[in-house]
């Protein structure tokens, strides 16, 4: 999970969210759905590494959009509002940051003045 934190004042100065989309898929979709962190986090709540993920994003103020094309998985998505993750899960899943391997730097402050001013 790139969690792309240096960018969070500059959207806010902004009153722009976060967006997270297609959290659960795509670079690193196997790191989250099989981390034995969230795994053991979700086990507490009784909820999955998928469901912890996503209640981490929101409770962040972060709009994840998740996206699946299974009935069952859409329906686990929505169930993240009837639980709160301890200061020490957020910790924890904070910990798991990882590097973005993409050539935009996201995390410059600059780069996201530069869009925001340009796009909108």
């Amino acid at each position: 999970m790139a969690q792309q934190n240096d960018i969070q004042p500059v959207l806010a100065e902004h009153d722009t969210k976060m967006m997270a989309w297609g959290p659960l898929g795509g670079q690193g979709a196997e790191g989250v759905i099989k981390s034995p962190v969230l795994a053991e986090i979700g086990a507490q709540y009784n909820k999955s590494a998928a469901q912890v993920a996503l209640r981490w994003l929101t409770q962040r103020g972060i709009v994840a959009i998740p996206k699946s094309t299974h009935k069952e998985r859409m329906e686990q998505n929505f169930k993240i509002f009837d639980f709160r993750l301890s200061g020490a899960d957020m910790q924890a899943i904070a910990a798991l940051n990882q590097q973005d391997a993409g050539f935009v730097n996201f995390h410059d402050p600059q780069f996201v003045k530069y869009l925001i001013e340009t796009y909108g």
